[in-house]
């Protein structure tokens, strides 16, 4: 195992008010408009928004240990530096191929809810049938839509980060505009008695209690909450301070949270439960209810739109600079390490996950749940692995500058790997009141990405030999980025 040092081969044109939009872009997406209705009915108004402050805490102690690494190891690759220098080799392609996984899921997801859009803007959008899966009717038109979006946001990527950021600022005040609306409509307009008759769900005949639906709920979070951490895995295409990097992953974490948990009390608020059970996009017709007009309803739509793709192009840039840092320490073909000669981005494996963009829409609409529980698998996986990195570097390199320092560390430490720990057991060990582990399809999706990963780690282990795993560090080239990170990540040394 050996680490290298050279120059930065991305180019810093990310300023804060980008990452921000990036962050906070990716963690409030689509998902809210189109599952709101599920995680109210699944475990009541109360018992929801507690599951998003459940799913939230989690978050935000993993976020500080990302914080203080981020800033101490600004490199592209994120988890992939942090559990390098923790871990190992190893260790860090387990993790890092496990938030890829996570990416790799909200891109697809994402290709599989634009044509659903449509389809409720549209009544007869839906020509040419092709096929069934999984009961779900696939059409032409629909897989249309869903590939060609795939690729122009495959192709604004491969233009490079600034024009894929420009255009998640105007993404990111749509939607955000969008939730605004809807909450201060609700609060003016809603009914007490609404949110006072569904706040818990849960009775003894279906076996299901109070506990079990928040539980439920509370495994869907980490695939809504992911995204502060595309700020890691683009740190050397930001022009910023480092500490000030840690503090905008923080408060996009802090906003995300208030945000979700807003939506579903502002839903449940203005919209009778029973009303809930006759509607095909919750959130869409209680910004209708709200407002008492079928303009505002498509409002909501539209926002949720934008939000489709802020999550989408931010995850295009996370999963293509995390491949990109595993094929610069030889973990996966050197294929992925190339960058585009004009944009500076990592054109092949933006180009492989626009691919799966692409597939995902063939398979329908009943892809949308099972990505998002494999999906959340590898984050809250790769989560635990980076909490747990933060513990071995606090105690292995003490010595190792810090601008962004997170108080009573040790404890922040603990706390974080128990919980996305316990988060991660959640998929695995069925529970009888809740339904929290993966399914079939789940389990054939998380175990077919990990049977991938063996034959990439097999085969670059064997034709790399022990430059399998050479860490390649930042040089920064001018003294105003050495005075931000007070010393080379490089002095970390194993």
């Amino acid at each position: 195992m050996s680490e290298k040092t050279n120059k930065s081969k991305f180019d810093k044109v990310l300023n804060t008010k980008d990452i921000f939009v990036l962050a906070f872009g990716a963690m409030i997406g689509w998902g809210w408009v189109v599952n709101t209705g599920i995680w109210i009915e699944t475990a009541g108004a109360l018992g929801a928004a507690i599951a998003f402050l459940i799913g939230g805490t989690m978050v935000l102690f993993v976020g500080l240990t990302y914080a203080e690494l981020t800033a101490a190891m600004p490199q592209c690759g994120g988890e992939h530096v942090f559990s390098y220098k923790a871990m190992g080799p190893t260790g860090s392609f387990i993790c890092t191929w496990a938030i890829v996984l996570g990416y790799v899921s909200v891109v697809a997801f994402e290709a599989c809810a634009f044509p659903t859009v449509i389809q409720y803007l549209s009544p007869n959008f839906l020509q040419g049938y092709m096929y069934t899966v999984a009961g779900f009717d696939i059409y032409a038109s629909w897989v249309a839509v869903g590939v060609v979006t795939a690729i122009i946001i495959t192709v604004i990527n491969i233009l490079g980060a600034k024009t894929a950021a420009k255009l998640q600022t105007l993404f990111t005040a749509l939607i955000a505009g969008a939730g605004i609306l809807l909450i201060v409509g609700a609060v003016i307009n809603g009914d007490p008695a609404n949110i006072a008759n569904n706040m818990f769900t849960g009775s003894a005949a279906t076996g299901k209690t109070a506990l079990g639906g928040v539980l439920t709920v509370a495994v869907m979070t980490p695939f809504l909450f992911v995204g502060f951490d595309v700020i890691p895995q683009a740190a050397e295409e930001i022009n910023a301070g480092f500490k000030k990097i840690g503090g905008i992953m923080i408060l996009s974490i802090l906003m995300a949270v208030a945000f979700y948990a807003l939506i579903i009390l502002a839903v449940a608020y203005v919209m009778p439960a029973a009303t809930m059970e006759k509607s095909t996009l919750v959130t869409a017709d209680a910004m209708g209810l709200a407002f008492n007009s079928a303009i505002m309803t498509k409002v909501l739509i539209v926002g949720g739109m934008a939000g489709i793709i802020t999550s989408w192009n931010s995850f295009l840039i996370g999963g293509s600079r995390a491949m990109f840092s595993m094929a610069e320490s030889n973990m996966i073909p050197k294929a992925f390490a190339k960058l585009h000669p004009k944009f500076k981005t990592p054109v092949t494996a933006i180009i492989l996950i626009g691919i799966l963009s692409v597939i995902a829409p063939f398979f329908g609409r009943k892809m949308l749940v099972w990505i998002v529980d494999a999906g959340s698998f590898g984050v809250c996986l790769a989560y635990a692995m980076v909490s747990l990195s933060f513990l071995i570097l606090r105690k292995k390199a003490p010595e190792m500058k810090r601008p962004y320092t997170v108080k009573y560390g040790t404890f922040v430490g603990i706390i974080a790997v128990v919980l996305s720990g316990l988060m991660t057991l959640l998929y695995v060990v069925p529970l009888p009141f809740a339904s929290t582990a993966l399914v079939t399809e789940e389990w054939i999706m998380a175990g077919g990405w990990a049977v991938l990963g063996v034959v990439f780690y097999g085969y670059c282990k064997f034709k790399y030999g022990d430059e399998f795993g050479a860490h390649i560090d930042v040089e920064y080239e001018d003294v105003a980025d050495r005075e931000q990170i007070s010393g080379r990540v490089s002095s970390v040394v194993e």
